[in-house]
């Protein structure tokens, strides 16, 4: 008999304990508050997470906006940060961008079944679906029009000036607005979805977004302090030649009250403009903040005149329409954010994420509750999470009990396999998410069990029918469905596709060969090369200086800005230069090989072995070209 690989009774006191232990901490917490205010943890763990400071806000069911600050805005100077110190929130700003559209929506200047293509015709748009399903705002919106998130270039490039159009995101000859899953049917993150949002704005309003926005939307609502214009830092960390740069930028701000921005260990980065800007171009403070969560989770009116429609008040947080909403999932994303159910609380949320900032917004309206929370530093290992506990807790908001156990549906086995993204978050890096971000779905005959590439396994607990839920959730967390003949698993923000063992198998043995080739033609190379036996006209000779000008670029990466990686730059040209020789180098080995086959100077040597290698290298090189990955151009990534 086969043993089971997930002991069910062990993974009942898994499941139990990551159940629990966010109770646990919430009650534990809840328990030492008195003596340990909020600003003492937050400045706690800003110190132990490596981060230099932070603001937030807590709206309260009587209607008070509490506001809080801790750690400093700039640390070169020393100075503190403050309640009304002003942040820069990234995507967060994505939830105020997407009120201005509802606003002109409520007008009647705009409806959310709008094609995008009525109002902006001359984009290059390619949608296959475009005769029954063509992009609508709603798409847009919601993150379902099926087109991509962003492009290196897009977002990481110091070539865009304040008040570059926002149309220069969009050269029709890049091939960008390619819609790969049809509009409406899965939830896929995009930038370029919010890029296009701001040329809506534009179109109908006759002016730029960020001068409508600030007076028809944020004036209105009192955020007085919050803007959708460029902003700079004032700081003596900024050099000369930076500052007369960003000074001089036509539209450009510079606030002293805006927050430095900061990466891991204290590295200072002034703000920088961006193609992209509508979708993450946003500065506030922690009080403006929460005056847009009240509003968001009210009736749509100011001053008891109706602001935005009630109906569409009701659709920011509620997701429809998707496949995985329609069959039953709650979860998902709605007109301008995302239910999220974390440490046994629901609310509606959207992270952000800015050049040195990171900031969350999350909203409770059964309990008339909201916090905002900002960090002057992005810094990949720590944990954010932990701050947003302690406003859950300070909130003292009510846990809510897991979904029950339910009767899983008896096909449930049928969903077996390696699923992949679908679609990638990125349309250029789609080989990559194929190889290397794949999940293998399990079912044990009670749990279901995904089990990443990378990253720790989950279990699944049937709910009832394909509704699954994970144990560190209390709602229905994923959904199994099946789509025109396709086995398609889904949380309502990420949606992967069952893919065929065989295609997996040639992807995975096309990588496993090719790497071993290369590997063959460094260590043999420079084997050869102490030995002093690698002439020129060597099989391995041109291969391996190919391999080795790899690390040309290496140098110039070092020291360039990462917010460069998108621009023509000395070292994205090695990079494609010395990425575009390699499988040239090797056909010219293999081409060597060729001629040299069969005579005498060859009998008893290596050479079989430099053919099969080369062979092996070159069908991965043909891969990735054939995936675009190859020459690697970044500005075209």
């Amino acid at each position: 008999m086969k043993r089971n690989r997930y002991p069910t009774l062990a993974a009942r006191a898994r499941s139990w304990l990551r159940q629990a232990l966010p109770a646990l901490l919430l009650y534990a917490s809840a328990a030492h508050a008195a003596g340990a205010p909020l600003e003492a943890e937050f400045a706690a763990g800003l110190k132990d997470e490596g981060l230099a400071g932070a603001v937030w806000s807590a709206v309260l069911p009587d209607g008070t906006v509490k506001v809080g600050a801790s750690g400093l805005r700039d640390t070169a100077r020393r100075l503190p940060m403050q309640a009304d110190t002003r942040m820069q929130v990234g995507s967060v700003g994505k939830v105020a961008l997407a009120l201005g559209v509802l606003r002109l929506v409520s007008e009647d200047r705009l409806t959310l079944d709008t094609p995008l293509q009525q109002v902006l015709p001359e984009l290059a748009l390619k949608n296959p679906w475009q005769a029954s399903d063509p992009v609508r705002i709603r798409h847009l919106l919601a993150h379902t029009s099926g087109l991509d998130n962003v492009r290196f270039w897009q977002a990481f490039s110091l070539n865009p000036a304040a008040p570059t159009p926002l149309a220069d995101a969009f050269d029709g000859d890049r091939n960008l607005l390619r819609v790969r899953a049809r509009p409406g049917s899965r939830y896929a993150y995009s930038n370029m979805g919010y890029g296009l949002l701001g040329m809506v704005i534009e179109k109908i309003t006759g002016q730029p977004y960020e001068r409508y926005l600030d007076a028809q939307l944020l004036q209105p609502l009192g955020m007085a302090d919050s803007t959708f214009a460029f902003v700079t830092q004032v700081s003596t960390q900024m050099s000369t030649q930076m500052s007369t740069q960003m000074s001089t930028q036509a539209g450009a701000q510079a606030d002293p009250r805006l927050a430095m921005g900061y990466f891991e260990h204290g590295v200072a980065q002034p703000a920088v403009p961006q193609y992209l800007r509508p979708a993450a171009q946003f500065t506030t403070t922690a009080a403006d903040m929460g005056k847009l969560a009240q509003f968001l989770m009210g009736d749509g009116k100011l001053q008891g005149k109706r602001f935005i429609d009630l109906a569409l008040m009701g659709a920011l947080s509620e997701p429809a329409g998707t496949d995985a909403a329609q069959a039953g999932l709650a979860t998902g994303h709605g007109l301008a954010l995302a239910v999220r159910d974390r440490h046994n609380v629901v609310g509606a949320c959207h992270p952000g994420t800015a050049v040195g900032f990171r900031a969350m917004l999350c909203l409770y309206p059964e309990q008339d509750s909201a916090f905002f929370v900002a960090f002057n530093t992005d810094a990949e290992q720590a944990d954010y999470e932990r701050f947003n506990r302690l406003l859950l807790r300070d909130l003292e908001l009510p846990l809510r009990a897991p979904a029950p156990r339910g009767t899983p549906a008896p096909t449930v086995e049928n969903w077996q396999g390696v699923y992949l993204p679908s679609p990638s978050p990125m349309a250029s890096m789609a080989w990559v998410d194929a190889v290397f971000g794949f999940t293998r779905v399990k079912w044990d005959g009670e749990s279901l069990f995904l089990i990443p590439f990378q990253g720790e396994p989950k279990e699944l607990e049937p709910v009832g029918g394909l509704l699954f839920r994970a144990s560190d959730r209390s709602t229905p967390s994923h959904v199994l469905m099946q789509e025109d003949g396709k086995h398609v698993l889904s949380d309502g923000l990420r949606s992967y596709e069952r893919a065929s063992m065989l295609r997996m198998l040639v992807l995975w043995g096309s990588l496993a060969l090719g790497a071993a080739g290369m590997l063959y033609v460094l260590v043999v190379g420079v084997w050869r090369a102490a030995l002093r036996s690698l002439g020129r006209g060597d099989h391995l000779f041109a291969p391996l200086l190919s391999l080795l000008a790899l690390l040309l670029p290496l140098p110039f990466f070092y020291f360039q800005s990462y917010l460069r990686l998108g621009d023509v730059t000395i070292a994205s040209v090695l990079l494609a230069l010395t990425t575009g020789a390699l499988p040239l180098a090797t056909a010219f080995g293999l081409a060597r090989c060729w001629r040299s086959r069969g005579t005498a100077a060859e009998a008893g040597s290596w050479a079989k072995w430099d053919w099969v290698a080369l062979l092996a290298a070159l069908q991965l090189l043909l891969v990735l070209a054939w995936w675009g990955l190859l020459p690697l151009r970044l500005w075209h990534l």
